[in-house]
């Protein structure tokens, strides 16, 4: 009779459950029973965990052998409980000591000659690891990067099961090889990394170490969706933009992230943990930097979006976005179901997924953006362009983005064609003058917002506006008026009493006066009040 345990993590979600992991051996017909409300990969297991024992040299026990995950009621899959359950069965069969293992918490999946391959979600595994007060953890070799991001935890990367072994057993460590040849992909990191990753996935093409990101710079005119690009990045407001093909919608839309300030550290691990659960960390990357931007195509589905799948959900393009921007190209082109699903993470910056599985909660914190021709030819409003759309097929296509949505988009700017003028003169501001006043208007923010639990003016609550932190008097005179006439609604206010905050902060005021209000009222409801100034918010 033997018994011993150790533990590891189960992904929920992109939040880890620790999973204590108990083998116990029994005279009788040698079988191998694993329970607690395994997957199918899991299930498989057995066979990967046995011929790789045999084949790193070590005996496997010819009893009636039963390995528990405790707590059974939590569902459990994928291959990163495999080292762990190898180690348990090595320790109940006193191949190692089984208090060597009681303490460690142990991630990999094992191949069948005993090598340790990496598996998703390392980091929020650790990361729970971590808050159940674990201080060693063992992993692939090729994720201790992305595990060592997590501070006060000692981190032993493994190559081989073999090498493990030795390591518990105090011996002489034996020597894996790499297994790469010259100018062949490591396969080891087969299945962590995925086709079209970086393309529409979270992660910028072109950022980080593949070159800087696109300039504001390169965008001609267009000064009013210069502006609100701005205040979008200021203050975290959502922001739509409607004008003819051609006009810059998408490059403005694109220029955006090079404008946001960098991720703090506590953001950066937050998005990396939810594209190391999504499979989308770039090899030899494993902390994610640069602000996300995501720009799924119309077509795509529920799923995909809000997140989803087979079994637990896992991360959409809402969540990959997560800390950054989310961007609808051609936003009436998208289903209708799938947009107004939208309207729960624009609110409290998360989405619940319930599945037969269970429900997921997953980070959605993100800046969208939204892009939309005037009518399906495009040409509507374009004096001389000659659109043949009907009226009746105009506003059928303008009332694909229902009134709750559009509700909750704080900026919506009209972007309007290039002129010869515009298009052959001097360009506008770069990204890097933008971002400085971006900056310096979120460190007025964070100052006035010390000791709360909000960081930027999208996220403070109308109650707290029109409490605590009030405009100069008189100041929303114009927006109240509105409000009486119909043209706003209670959340419609409070979120323009958001925008004048961030314009006034943008101008170094200390409250929003009169003009900052105005500017905001113009930015969302697309009516002229002679409030936008050249070069911005001033």
């Amino acid at each position: 009779m033997g018994f011993a345990r150790t533990c590891s993590v189960a992904l929920v979600g992109v939040e880890g459950v620790v999973v204590e992991v108990q083998a116990d051996l029994e005279p009788g017909v040698a079988a191998f029973t694993l329970v607690g409300l395994p997957d199918k990969s899991l299930v498989e297991s057995r066979d990967r965990v046995r011929a790789a024992v045999v084949n790193s040299g070590a005996e496997w026990p010819q009893k009636k052998l039963t390995v528990g995950l405790s707590p059974a009621s939590v569902p459990k899959g994928g291959s990163g409980f495999d080292l762990a359950v190898a180690c348990a069965v090595l320790g109940a069969a006193e191949r190692i000591d089984p208090r060597q293992i009681a303490d460690l918490m142990m991630i990999g999946e094992l191949g069948l000659d005993g090598r340790v391959r990496p598996v998703r979600g390392v980091l929020p595994a650790v990361l729970a690891a971590a808050d159940a007060g674990y201080k060693q953890v063992v992993v692939p070799e090729r994720t201790a990067p992305e595990a060592s991001l997590v501070p006060g935890v000692s981190v032993l990367g493994i190559r081989s099961l073999r090498q493990l072994i030795a390591i518990l057993a105090d011996e002489t460590v034996p020597e894996e090889d790499q297994c790469v040849e010259d100018g062949r992909p490591d396969p080891m990191l087969a299945g962590l990394t995925v086709p079209g990753a970086e393309t529409g996935t979270g992660l910028m093409p072109g950022a980080g170490d593949r070159g800087p990101l696109p300039d504001l710079a390169d965008v001609a005119g267009q000064q009013a969706a210069r502006t609100a690009l701005e205040v979008a990045a200021a203050g975290g407001h959502h922001l739509f933009l409607k004008g003819p093909p051609g006009a810059g919608k998408t490059m403005l839309a694109e220029r955006l992230p090079g404008i946001l300030p960098p991720l703090t550290r506590e953001e950066a691990l937050e998005v990396t943990a939810v594209h190391s659960v999504a499979v989308l960390l770039p090899p030899g990357r494993p902390l994610v930097e640069t602000v996300p931007y995501c720009a799924p195509h119309h077509s795509a589905t529920m799923p995909s979006l809000v997140g989803g799948g087979k079994g637990l959900p896992r991360p959409g393009a809402v969540s990959l976005a997560h800390r950054g921007v989310l961007f609808l190209d051609e936003a009436p082109e998208f289903s209708g179901r799938i947009l107004d699903a939208l309207r729960q993470p624009l609110e409290s910056g998360y989405v619940v997924v319930a599945r037969s599985a269970g429900v997921v909660r997953l980070p959605a914190r993100f800046l969208l953006v939204m892009a939309a021709n005037p009518c399906p030819c495009g040409r509507h409003s374009v004096q001389g362009a000659g659109c043949e759309c009907p009226p009746s097929v105009i506003r059928r296509y303008q009332s694909r983005l229902s009134g709750p949505l559009m509700d909750r988009v704080d900026l919506r700017v009209q972007v309007e064609a290039v002129g010869r003028a515009e298009l052959v003169g001097t360009g506008g501001e770069s990204s890097a003058v933008v971002a400085d006043r971006v900056r310096t208007a979120r460190e007025r923010a964070a100052a006035r917002l010390a000791d709360t639990p909000w960081r930027i003016n999208s996220e403070v609550p109308g109650h707290e506006l029109r409490t605590r932190w009030r405009p100069a008097p008189g100041a929303l005179w114009e927006a109240e008026r509105d409000m009486e006439r119909g043209l706003l609604t209670a959340r419609g206010l409070d979120r323009v009493l958001r925008v004048a905050w961030t314009v006034a902060e943008l101008a170094g005021r200390d409250r929003p006066e009169a003009w900052d209000v105005a500017l905001a009222l113009q930015l969302r409801t697309g009516v002229s009040r002679g409030a936008v100034p050249a070069g911005g918010p001033r």
